[in-house]
């Protein structure tokens, strides 16, 4: 694994972007989005418009295989698809914002990186903080003329109090196929085949 390879650096971007012409990653990442459609019929109601879901295993696991470019797109096709499959209310563009967003982080924070528990739990601390509280309680407020704060209040003790839990799944998932990934030269070579803490 290259060191000098980071998101400030044009060869990390020049890599990214050549995972849109693959192949084999624009079916990776339409295998993806099928399984987070099936993944979002199980997810559990909290309070209005507020679920706990598990589909961020299977976006932060694509994201990091495909990168953030291509996680753009695999973020808008999943909202579309996810929509059309099982919709919920009215459709509102902000929600597939928030799902690009969502694929871009986590290929940014995972993308041809070496993989720890802090950074799992950073790109974790973004998403939710940022896209799920920030973003998702705009688009609540506008779609149910309550005010911001009222959604508020809920979102982020549930992203909160579901920050550590998310990060062990996460954490325990790419731990198990670690081996497969970098036997198949998916992702670069981690020390010992071990996600470190840092």
């Amino acid at each position: 694994m290259d060191k000098d390879f980071s998101v400030f650096t044009a060869a990390y971007w020049k890599a990214s972007a050549a995972e849109l012409r693959k192949l084999n990653r624009l079916t990776f990442a339409a295998i993806i989005v099928a399984l987070s459609v099936v993944i979002g019929y199980f997810s559990i109601p909290i309070a209005q418009n507020l679920h706990l879901s598990f589909t961020f295993l299977i976006v932060a696991f694509g994201s990091m295989i495909y990168g953030p470019l291509l996680g753009i797109f695999a973020g808008a096709v999943m909202d579309l698809v996810g929509y059309i499959a099982h919709p919920f209310g009215v459709f509102f563009p902000g929600y597939t914002l928030s799902s690009i967003l969502g694929c871009f982080i986590y290929g940014l924070f995972l993308y041809r990186r070496r993989i720890s528990v802090l950074r799992l739990f950073t790109a974790k601390l973004v998403v939710n903080l940022g896209v799920n509280v920030g973003l998702g309680c705009l688009w609540s407020q506008m779609l149910f003329g309550k005010g911001y704060w009222f959604f508020f209040v809920n979102s982020l003790i549930k992203n909160l109090v579901m920050l550590p839990i998310e990060t062990i799944l996460l954490t325990i998932l790419l731990q198990l196929l670690l081996p497969v990934l970098t036997r198949a030269h998916l992702i670069p070579i981690q020390n010992n085949n071990r996600i470190s803490l840092i």
